[in-house]
């Protein structure tokens, strides 16, 4: 089972992922990773989030390669060993994000980017949508990198609405302004209704 948890920078996302790799909750083996990794593919990723004049194509495929390397070193490992996997960001950050970056560079940058994954990633089977205002996430992040900002995250925010209907059936959708207790309480749930 693999599920991987989603939202606009500031959503609190990694902030419920550490409380639920910290809890008992699941009583069952789990993997808690992230993207992106802490290899050298995912080294390379940071590097180039503190470069502003960073190419927008050049950083999808440093994404990407980062993906491909966390499938086949710790995804699919632990799937196969009957593993639960909760991912702090997953390939929908891939899409929601350098689409939002490719705007203007390559036509259709959306479908671009999931066409690039489609062919050899591993969809999700359930992906929680931590959902807050861009102002909130800009806001809670305080810039840390040049994502964080409000227009932009506006449009990954638009992104991932698009993501969310077109597979309505795989994402859950959770209110993430509520206080961070709430917030976890409401992803507990829905994770044991999925485990149940």
């Amino acid at each position: 089972m693999l599920v991987t948890l989603e939202g606009i920078d500031g959503s609190g996302k990694t902030t419920v992922w550490e409380a639920l790799r910290e809890s008992d909750a699941l009583d069952r083996p789990t993997t808690f990773t992230r993207e992106p990794t802490d290899s050298w593919y995912g080294e390379a990723v940071s590097r180039s989030l503190a470069d502003p004049e960073a190419d927008p194509l050049a950083e999808l495929f440093l994404y990407t390669a980062d993906h491909a390397a966390h499938l086949a070193r710790t995804i699919r490992p632990a799937l196969d060993r009957g593993e639960v996997v909760i991912s702090d960001r997953y390939a929908d950050s891939r899409y929601a994000y350098q689409a939002a970056s490719l705007d203007g560079v390559i036509d259709r940058p959306l479908e671009y980017v999931i066409g690039v994954h489609d062919p050899w990633t591993r969809e999700p089977d359930l992906t929680v949508y931590f959902d807050v205002d861009p102002e909130t996430g800009a806001e809670r992040s305080a810039g840390a990198n040049k994502f964080e900002r409000v227009g932009f995250l506006a449009d990954v925010q638009a992104n991932y609405e698009r993501l969310l209907t077109a597979d309505p059936g795989r994402f859950v959708r959770v209110d993430a302004t509520r206080p961070a207790p709430e917030v976890f309480e409401a992803v507990e749930r829905r994770l044991d209704d999925l485990l149940g």
